[in-house]
């Protein structure tokens, strides 16, 4: 009878426990441990994995696609879990499940994965991360549903309604990211990382058994039964326009994130700096909005949200206009509103508890959407960056009340003021044009697409009622605008960014752009206009460039005269201009698509007129380099780019130790580090003044 007594009494302590504060801490503390985790996990793989890919911004947008894949598989996993486990079993399921995942650990790179092959980088990519960290991750990203649905049933009286722990979740989340950049990467090498990473899911396992004590101590099964029904009962009917819409909420903001990382990243640098900053914002608007009372005030929030996508765009049409911090301050800005738009229609949205598990799920599903359209289809769609301007358009249908008011147009009723805001568009666009203030791309969907993009605004600067009727004709008229317009130029897109190639007006220089930036030039036509027979490089690849001087250095300090060069960057292959009889050169290039376009006669000369033999040598440059013979090059120029960023693990001491070993004793190493946004001069120098290179 004491015994009985004793179990009885210590049953009771728990249930009063898991129903006070107490409670709620470990629950709270449990989340924010899990999302800590789950959000540490993605820079520090991603950078794992970064080298070996030369550094490009595409890494960390198929990095999040993958990611967000995984977590839908996570909730999914949670659903089913919540949905058909007994209560008592569920806990011992995710506990195994944990456990499994935990003989993964630490993570590493797969062996295979020393190599990138050619052609099939996004499969090579994803592969890496299902196979280095998948299972941890899976693991992990079910707790937040299942810890939402287990404290639903732990007897708190907030229980009823646990939507506000996401907002604790994300707000781990948070912290874990803001750190990562500021405090783990500066003071841990990436294996002590791993490590810590290990020790805190083992953690976290133990503060799961604890939730899982509570959640089954606060009530019978009889008990748990019942509210779950009841709960069941009076929770609203789940249809699929609800699902749609869930869906749909969450691809916006989920896609904006990824399109937003590869914008900034594109031009400034692909680091994992860079990338933590987006996503900790996008996390942060979860912890502002997912309550019942916003952080901040909605209202003003919807009165600046148009206003912004307007200015935004401007600078997408008009991109020289304004200074680059202007438009950096602006698009960021008009990032974070529309997601906090887009998150908060998401938690109006929100179901009944009892619907708790189903909601994520979808969410999850529609964030698995956005980051593939951004990061997978986009590029296939797209031969230029447009998923930015498309994606904070498209976000103006998140507003409340727009999608019921789109239902109700009539155009047969629209006022005369209402069809100007229809042409008012076009004879904006069609000036800019006309112009040159907004110069057309080679790119069709590119004009239609800013086009919406500005009617939108302008739409909704004034009635929303007409927004449907004035995106619909702008992107028929801009669409025949640009389908008789004179668009010259190529344009490819591959995994490593946008390529295009474009003439001069007067058809005297021809241009190689890749993202933002100008990266070698041919003159094409003398002054006469005549087609010039020799190929002349331009710009600072000239022969009086800096570049080309180093190959007289060179040959001043060799007794034959005759070097042999290696090239990090192909760009258009000008360089090989430079060379002397006898003299060779090697070319290390990650873009296949680089490599087609210098190859090709029809496009540049550089290759075929000046060194049709040349090596050009396709993969990461780290890697590829160090297959070559030791002493190898005479010069080594490391001329790599990604639009106006330089790949930082090509600038590491690392990196300088490698180039130091492939270049003989009296041999000379160039680097370009002109970027727009970052000072390198300094860092080169740093490294370079390290004791091992002195």
């Amino acid at each position: 009878m004491t015994t009985n007594t004793e179990t009885y009494f210590d049953y009771r302590q728990l249930a009063a426990l898991a129903a006070g504060r107490a409670g709620l801490i470990i629950f709270a503390g449990t989340l924010l441990t899990s999302a800590s985790l789950l959000f540490s996990v993605q820079p520090l793989f991603a950078k794992m994995v970064l080298p070996h890919l030369g550094g490009s911004p595409s890494v960390w947008a198929v990095a999040m696609c993958f990611f967000q894949a995984v977590l839908l598989a996570g909730y999914c996993y949670a659903h089913a879990l919540n949905r058909f486990a007994p209560s008592w079993a569920a806990p011992i399921v995710h506990l195994v499940v944990c456990a499994a995942a935990a003989l993964a650990l630490p993570f590493a790179l797969p062996e295979w994965a020393s190599e990138v092959p050619s052609g099939n980088t996004y499969l090579w990519l994803v592969s890496v991360l299902a196979v280095g960290v998948g299972l941890p991750f899976f693991a992990v990203s079910a707790n937040a549903p299942l810890l939402q649905a287990w404290f639903s049933r732990s007897g708190h009286p907030h229980a009823n309604d646990p939507y506000f722990l996401y907002g604790a979740s994300n707000l781990g989340s948070l912290v874990s990211l803001l750190s990562y950049p500021f405090l783990i990467e500066p003071m841990f090498g990436l294996d002590v990382q791993r490590g810590i990473w290990a020790t805190g899911f083992v953690m976290l396992m133990l503060m799961l058994g604890a939730c899982a004590v509570l959640m089954l101590s606060s009530r019978s099964k009889h008990s748990t039964a019942t509210a779950d029904a009841l709960s069941e009962a009076t929770s609203k009917v789940i249809t699929m326009r609800d699902r749609l819409i869930w869906i749909g909420l969450a691809f916006v903001p989920s896609a904006l994130l990824v399109a937003f990382t590869t914008h900034i990243t594109t031009d400034v640098a692909s680091a994992p700096f860079l990338w933590v900053i987006p996503l900790a914002t996008f996390l942060g608007t979860f912890v502002i909005v997912f309550r019942d009372k916003s952080m901040i005030s909605h209202q003003v929030v919807l009165r600046v949200h148009p206003f912004l996508v307007a200015s935004a765009l401007v600078f997408v049409v008009m991109p020289q206009a304004g200074g680059t911090i202007l438009q950096a301050v602006l698009g960021f800005a008009t990032f974070v509103v529309t997601t906090l738009v887009s998150h908060r229609a998401l938690y109006e949205a929100r179901p009944a508890a009892a619907k708790l598990t189903e909601f994520y799920l979808y969410m999850s599903l529609g964030g698995v959407l956005g980051g593939m359209f951004a990061a997978l289809l986009a590029p296939q769609l797209f031969n230029t960056v447009v998923e930015y301007p498309l994606l904070i358009v498209v976000g103006l249908f998140a507003r409340p009340g727009v999608a019921a008011a789109l239902r109700t147009i009539n155009v047969e009723t629209l006022t005369r003021a209402q069809w100007a805001l229809v042409v008012m568009p076009v004879a904006l666009i069609a000036t800019l044009l006309a112009t040159g203030l907004a110069p057309l791309s080679v790119s069709t969907n590119v004009i239609w697409i800013r086009s919406l993009g500005v009617a939108a605004a302008v739409a909704l600067f004034a009635d929303r009622v007409t927004l449907l009727t004035i995106s619909g004709v702008l992107a028929i008229v801009m669409t025949l605008l640009a389908s008789t317009a004179n668009v010259d130029g190529y344009s490819e897109r591959s995994f490593f960014g946008a390529s295009r190639i474009m003439d001069s007006a007067d058809g005297r220089y021809r241009l190689l752009i890749h993202g933002s930036t100008i990266h070698g030039g041919q003159r094409m036509l003398d002054d006469k206009g005549d087609k010039l027979l020799n190929a002349q490089p331009i710009m600072y690849y000239s022969a009086e460039g800096p570049m080309a001087r180093g190959f007289d250095i060179v040959r001043a300090g060799k007794a034959d005269g005759k070097l042999n060069a290696g090239v990090i960057g192909l760009g258009t292959g000008s360089l090989a201009c430079q060379l002397e009889p006898g003299e060779s050169i090697a070319y290390f290039e990650i873009d296949p698509v680089v490599v087609s376009i210098a190859r090709d006669p029809k496009r540049f000369t550089f290759l075929s007129s000046c060194a049709p033999k040349a090596r050009t040598i396709l993969g990461d440059a780290r890697l590829t380099l160090a297959k070559e013979p030791v002493g190898a090059f005479d010069y080594l120029v490391v001329d790599a780019f990604s639009s106006d960023a330089v790949p930082v693990h090509l600038l590491t001491r690392e990196a300088l130790s490698l180039y130091l070993s492939r270049i003989k004793p009296a041999g000379l190493i160039a680097f370009h580090i002109s970027n727009r946004h970052m000072e390198l001069e300094s860092v080169v120098a740093a490294t370079g003044a390290m004791p091992q290179f002195g």
